[in-house]
Order: C-alpha cells, then structure tokens, then sequence
C-alpha cells in the first residue's frame, strides 16, 4: 500500500471516534488500531507508574497500523529472485501467461530481469492460471508470489 495513502488513513483514525479500522487490498491487509495510551497487541495494558501524572483528555491516542499479507486461495509461483518482473520476452510481444490459461510445469510464465540478465521463471506447477499479481515492469523481492495456479 502507497504510504501516503497509508498516512492518510492513520490521520483519519487519529482524528476520528472510530478506533480500528481495517482494509484489504491487492497488495495486502492494513488493520489501524487507535489505542488509549498503549498499543494493544494480545500482550495487556500498559504499566501504569504512579510517578507519572496520566494525560488531559485533549491528547490525542497513538495509533498503530499493522500490515498483514493477503493470503490468496491456489498455489502460489514465487520469485526465486530479486529483479523486475516482466509478462512477455520483449515489449510489445504477447504475454506468457493470461489468467485462465491452462498451463504445464516446466513452461515459461515470465521473466525476472536481474543485473541485466534475462531469467525465465517457469510453472512449478500445472493448473490454471487464476491471478497476475505483479505489473509488467514491477520490482519484485526474493519470495514474493508472482501468479496464482489453481
């Protein structure tokens, strides 16, 4: 998620009533939680210290956000390497891969361009493809899922 889009939903929560506001994207999961001195995360309240006075009410709570990937239904194909993700062999050419394509393990389904180098990624798995989740000429990280087979 774009982190000024991300900031501008925490600025939301801080200023409003509501105090947990959770919303799911392409890209993932973002839950905001607006808290009444401490972070709230299964572990109990914050220690409260009789030395410390406890703050006006016109002070505004912290919030924290905690991004959580979506978890897609099917198989998911990972980039075995950092690089930029590309659908075809050449701009312009037809893609490897649509979603609804039936495909074969071993076969070509796109290409990770690293350190000027050309790597063809193929299905580890036969099926169909049921999601793209990356955009052609997209950075992608070592793990992340590129394409949904079911």
């Amino acid at each position: 998620m774009d982190l000024r889009k991300l900031k501008t939903l925490i600025d939301l929560v801080s200023d409003s009533n509501v105090s947990e506001l959770e919303i799911t994207e392409a890209e993932g999961k973002v839950r905001i939680v607006k808290g009444g001195g401490a972070m709230v995360q299964g572990y109990g309240p914050a220690p409260v210290y009789a030395a410390h006075p406890v703050a006006p009410a016109a002070a505004p709570a912290p919030v924290a956000a905690v991004v959580e990937p979506v978890v897609e239904a099917g198989h998911a194909v990972k980039s075995p390497m950092v690089g930029t993700f590309y659908r075809s062999s050449s701009p312009g050419a037809k893609a490897f891969v649509e979603v609804g394509d039936a495909i074969k393990a071993g076969e070509t389904i796109c290409i990770i361009e690293a350190m000027k180098i050309l790597n063809e990624i193929e299905a580890d798995k036969s099926g169909t493809v049921s999601k793209v989740l990356c955009d052609n000429g997209q950075a992608v990280e070592y793990g992340q899922p590129l394409f949904i087979i079911d």
